[in-house]
């Protein structure tokens, strides 16, 4: 799989997990964007303190770097509350769910990242902890096993997913609040990043963080990268000011091209137009050709290529649009036009 700046499944990356924990906001106040999900969560959490409870269960969802771990983090902040972390794959059993919900305290946080992942028969011990705050566990094998049933202090669980369809209903159904993480505007991302700029003390100028800002793909953890790349550029090969000229050769050598596209994105919206005539064209066929898992074209590529209009999906598979051809600089030719006549 090639390597990709805006590839990553995590909320944290491993080489910049540091700077990546100093660059979230702590509270709403700091937190740029989501203006509707923040809204909804104030009166939610005004109102559990008001009644002096814990708040519903909250299942956060959305494309990956939308700040769905971030939020979590103020969540607890705004609820002067203390968080554990932990995510679906690395639940691998009942006893260890148990582990995990015998050790909070009452008005904690219980923050699963990739809940979709739960195997089965966690998901299950789950359904009576978060709606009756119980845990019921088998002691013994056998005819002489028998239940035991404990009392669990009043907890929140907060998920958070890229894929809310593999979820399975029961477990879905127990959160209070639902919620979807919506790209960012140009302007918000530009904010972003001179908040960043900010805290790492980069200096850059407005029109250069308006070029990085519409290269980030509409993702605050794609322009925080994008920030810290260009600043190593700038560090390297200027005098640390990152400037119009600066933003424009650090992302050149990147290979991120105007609309935030890298060379993965074009090789999959090219193979679409080159081999398929301009689709449609089944995901399986994309994913061997450009070497890609399926997850990986559905969860990380497609999303930002459907929101800026280049991809579409039919029931057919995936097709370019008109705007595909004149980006990548090709000629919609008659056949590709009776290809796509045809969905």
């Amino acid at each position: 799989m090639i390597d990709r700046i805006v590839n990553t499944a995590s909320d944290i990356d491993s080489d910049d997990s540091d700077i990546e924990v100093t660059l979230r906001p702590k509270d709403f106040n700091g937190y740029i964007g989501q203006d509707r999900l923040k809204a909804n969560l104030k009166l939610a959490i005004a109102a559990a303190k008001k009644r002096d409870e814990p708040l519903d269960h909250i299942l956060l969802y959305g494309p990956p770097g939308l700040g769905k771990t971030t939020m979590a983090s103020v969540i607890a902040n705004e609820m002067n509350a203390q968080i554990r972390i932990t995510s679906g794959p690395a639940v691998e059993r009942p006893g260890d769910l148990a582990s995990l919900l015998t050790n909070l305290s009452d008005d904690d946080i219980l923050f699963i990242d990739e809940i979709h992942r739960l195997h089965r028969t966690v998901e299950e011990v789950l359904y009576t902890a978060m709606e009756d705050f119980k845990l019921d566990i088998m002691l013994g094998k056998g005819p002489s096993a028998r239940s035991l049933r404990l009392d669990l202090p009043k907890f929140t669980i907060i998920g958070a997913t890229t894929r809310t369809g593999a979820i399975a209903a029961p477990l879905r159904d127990r959160f209070g609040m639902v919620h979807r993480l919506d790209f960012y505007t140009v302007e918000q991302i530009e904010a972003i990043i001179a908040r960043a700029a900010k805290i790492l003390n980069v200096k850059i100028d407005s029109p250069a963080a308006n070029i990085l800002a519409n290269r980030a793909r509409l993702t605050p953890r794609i322009a925080n990268r994008l920030l810290k790349r260009v600043r190593d550029y700038a560090d390297i090969n200027g005098d640390g000011v990152i400037d119009t000229d600066i933003a424009y050769r650090a992302l050149k050598l990147l290979d991120i091209d105007e609309l935030g596209l890298d060379s993965t994105d074009r090789l999959l919206l090219a193979t679409i137009i080159d081999n398929y005539r301009g689709g449609p064209v089944g995901v399986e066929t994309l994913a061997a050709i450009t070497a890609e898992e399926r997850t990986t074209i559905e969860d990380m590529i497609e999303p930002y290529l459907l929101q800026i209009g280049l991809l579409e999906r039919t029931p057919r598979g995936r097709q370019v649009t008109a705007k595909t051809y004149t980006h990548l600089g090709k000629t919609k030719t008659a056949s590709d036009s009776n290809q796509s006549s045809l969905v």
